[in-house]
């Protein structure tokens, strides 16, 4: 279980997140929408432990029982806390199993690595040749997304955060994402999904949602207030 305490999140001197309490729980969905610059990704950012955030001396991130809003990225990494990318880096000259062999530092065999890779890529359904190109050159933005989950899954977290994971993904690709994502909810890890649409929360259905306006947690409900802000937006959450 993660939970926020009080938390206000800024840059510089100007406040994106104030005030924010949730608790996240082990085995569920859990949605988080909100208007553009409302402090979504903030949120995710800064639970990850981003340098570029800085938390106030009353803000309290606990995860699992021990307080983290202190540590390093790599620390919070480390006990199990996985932040997509947004917009996915390419790197060139380095693919996926290279990526992950620094990853994981020696964890699992390298036989065991490339065959886990090519098991997990036939699940979400990623061709086998885009393992050995560099990661995320020339991808579409279905493989990039697709990678990242790859990614997450060879890594195994126990609290995933997916920032954006739907954006330039077709419909096939958001499905075949939202069923991997539901085994990896099965075995009761927390999947935390940042989205503005309610287009893959129709596949992938969240236990609560969330919403974030202005910096601050204005509601949070169940599923269907996900379809409530497709049909209605955002301008009655006050």
């Amino acid at each position: 279980m993660l939970h926020i305490n009080n938390l206000t999140s800024s840059i510089g001197e100007k406040t994106i997140l104030s005030n924010i309490e949730v608790s996240f729980e082990d085995g569920k969905v859990y949605a988080i929408m909100g208007p553009n610059g409302s402090g979504k990704s903030t949120l995710a950012a800064s639970i990850m432990g981003h340098p570029l955030y800085t938390l106030s001396d009353k803000s309290k991130i606990v995860f699992n029982g021990t307080e983290i809003h202190d540590e390093e990225t790599h620390v919070r990494a480390k006990r199990g806390i996985f932040l997509s990318f947004q917009s996915p880096l390419t790197l060139s000259g380095v693919n996926v199993f290279q990526l992950l062999r620094v990853a994981l530092d020696g964890a699992i065999e390298p036989l065991e690595l490339k065959n886990k890779l090519k098991k997990t890529a036939a699940q979400l359904k990623v061709k086998e040749e885009l393992l050995s190109r560099s990661l995320n050159d020339g991808f579409s933005g279905g493989e990039k997304k697709k990678m990242e989950i790859l990614q997450a899954a060879i890594v195994e977290p126990s609290f995933l955060m997916l920032d954006e994971i739907d954006t330039g993904v077709d419909v096939d690709s958001l499905k075949t994402i939202a069923e991997f994502l539901t085994t990896m909810k099965n075995k009761n890890r927390t999947i935390v999904v940042i989205t503005h649409y309610n287009r893959i929360l129709k596949y992938l259905i969240p236990d609560e949602v969330l919403v974030i306006k202005d910096g601050k947690l204005a509601t949070k409900g169940s599923a269907e207030l996900a379809q409530k802000i497709e049909s209605e937006g955002y301008s009655w959450i006050k």
